[in-house]
């Protein structure tokens, strides 16, 4: 028999979820996120969907499920958002749905330090797709790097810590 390299040697948790937290947790930072840009520029910094996201896709650890909880979200935030064409954050989010569930499957996630660095580094990857498909589609120049997207990658990851240990409460006993 062929072995295709689909079966692995390593037990990799899956974790399951009860009813309706995905979509109510994605419902309210989608929420919270157009509102937030009212209370000042520190609550700018965070991106609670990009968090819902990552969290959802590693820890369910399936590519597929991570690609369309991305898109779903990443499209209602396009629609909420003013000033941002419909797709952009689709493209994005969709694509850090993906990057999520395959390295939730090969990293150990469940640590606070791991989680800070693959949410900072996360959200690097999901401005440097913003600002690609901003300069390839809609020919406007967008900054690949800032202090500002620095310091709101740091709050981010750091934000991340706490809301993925709140979380992790929503999972079913294994």
């Amino acid at each position: 028999m062929l072995n295709t390299g689909a079966q692995s040697d390593s037990k990799v948790e899956v974790h399951k979820y009860y009813g309706g937290a995905v979509i109510v947790v994605s419902f309210l930072a989608l929420l919270l996120q157009a509102f937030l840009h009212k209370y000042g520029h520190f609550a700018e910094l965070l991106d609670l969907p990009l968090l819902v996201t990552f969290y959802f896709g590693m820890s369910r650890r399936k590519p597929v499920s991570g690609l369309f909880l991305g898109a779903a979200i990443g499209i209602v935030q396009d629609a909420l958002s003013h000033g941002s064409p419909i797709g952009l954050y689709g493209i994005a989010k969709t694509l850090v749905g993906y990057v999520g569930s395959s390295i939730g499957g090969r990293i150990d996630t469940e640590h606070p330090v791991s989680r800070f660095v693959l949410v900072f580094l996360c959200f690097h990857f999901h401005q440097a797709v913003l600002a690609t498909t901003e300069r390839l589609l809609l020919n406007r120049a967008a900054p690949y790097f800032s202090l500002h997207l620095l310091l709101g990658s740091l709050v981010t990851a750091a934000f991340a810590v706490v809301l993925f240990a709140l979380l992790d409460r929503l999972r079913k006993p294994s």
